[in-house]
């Protein structure tokens, strides 16, 4: 008896010190479905030689190289981009590098370790709002050992949800009719599934669907990565691996990237380019024109003309038509030469 109060004693206090510790403070997040661009120069020039969705920044490639036939083993960089769910609060942010490393958050500069040399984490506490926020993070490899690593730690406030919104049952509200025979998509692999308005998950969110629900697929992207889905008063795209395809994932048809971005009255190009950088919109193709909003790092535009010599793009962006600096900005989906010269005089 003696024996078992004992025992009985010491679970009650291990149970206690269980108890006392909070896992949830002190979990790591990587953040998940991040647009890798992996380019075979250190200055992110030109179009990436690959681009691939990374679940986590976390690498350990030694000396080989991070794709074997795509990207060298050394003098390589690679830019990933993702928008990732947080809740209010402090947040820790830890980047790992050997060579080094830049990290973003929203557009500000907030670990810069771009000197050269062994391992070495840096960290850096960033405040944040509930709701997404894009993180984008360079890492350059010059030669030798090649690492990185990027994770965030909420150090104050209440803990992100990974599934990224409630994660209750679907709300009252009807779902939009399908069409029979129609193909669909039904949310099988989240609780709450983010729709973008472009295909990559550097699209805005629009809207949020949950498990279970089902949707008529209008279309997709050229390699079926992603889905645009019929929601009851807008259209916006998914990402395939959560959710599951009810017939041949091709039979959809490919439409533009543009389709949930652009209000009626523009007309689309077929062209969208992501920003390099936070950029000016400017009332007119030139820098001494009037500042009228600020495109955000990653930000997806669609590209409506172009000056005659190529160096100022005409873009939509949050439904405001403007004037961007083209270097900044990538073309990730169309043709330069299908955008239109116009020349525009303040």
């Amino acid at each position: 008896m003696k024996y078992r109060l004992i025992f009985i004693t010491t679970l009650v206090l291990l149970f206690a010190a269980l108890m006392s510790l909070s896992p949830m403070s002190s979990a790591q997040e990587f953040g998940s479905n991040w647009t890798a661009q992996y380019y075979n120069n250190t200055s992110f020039s030109g179009s990436p030689d690959i681009t691939t969705i990374d679940q986590a920044i976390n690498f350990t490639w030694g000396t080989s190289s991070p794709i074997p036939g795509f990207i060298n083993a050394d003098n390589f960089s690679v830019r990933w981009t993702g928008t990732h769910t947080f809740s209010d609060g402090v947040y820790t942010f830890t980047a790992g590098r050997d060579d080094a490393i830049r990290v973003f958050v929203d557009g500000v500069l907030v670990i810069d370790a771009f000197g050269t040399g062994p391992y070495q984490t840096f960290t850096a506490n960033v405040t944040l709002t509930a709701g997404s926020h894009t993180v984008v993070v360079e890492y350059v490899e010059y030669t030798g050992d090649a690492a990185v690593l990027v994770q965030w730690q909420l150090s104050g406030g209440t803990t992100p949800d990974a599934t990224a919104g409630p994660t209750a049952t679907p709300t009252a509200t009807a779902l939009p009719p399908i069409p029979a025979g129609a193909i669909t998509a039904t949310v099988i692999r989240a609780a709450v599934l983010n729709v973008r308005d472009a295909p990559s998950t550097g699209g805005n969110v629009v809207d949020r669907v949950f498990r279970g629900q089902t949707y008529q697929v209008v279309g997709r992207n050229e390699d079926a990565t992603w889905f645009l889905i019929q929601m009851a008063d807008k259209q916006g795209w998914v990402w395939y691996y959560y959710v599951f395809i009810n017939g041949n994932e091709f039979t959809p048809p490919v439409v533009s990237a543009n389709t949930t971005i652009l209000p009626a009255g523009l007309t689309d190009t077929g062209v969208l380019a992501q920003s390099r950088a936070t950029v000016r919109l400017r009332e007119f193709p030139t820098v001494n024109s009037r500042q009228i909003g600020r495109v955000t790092w990653g930000g997806f535009v669609p590209v409506l003309a172009r000056s005659s010599n190529g160096v100022w793009w005409q873009v939509l962006w949050k439904n405001t038509v403007g004037w961007v600096y083209s270097p900044f900005f990538e073309i990730v989906q169309g043709d330069y030469f299908d955008i239109p010269i116009v020349d525009v005089t303040p």
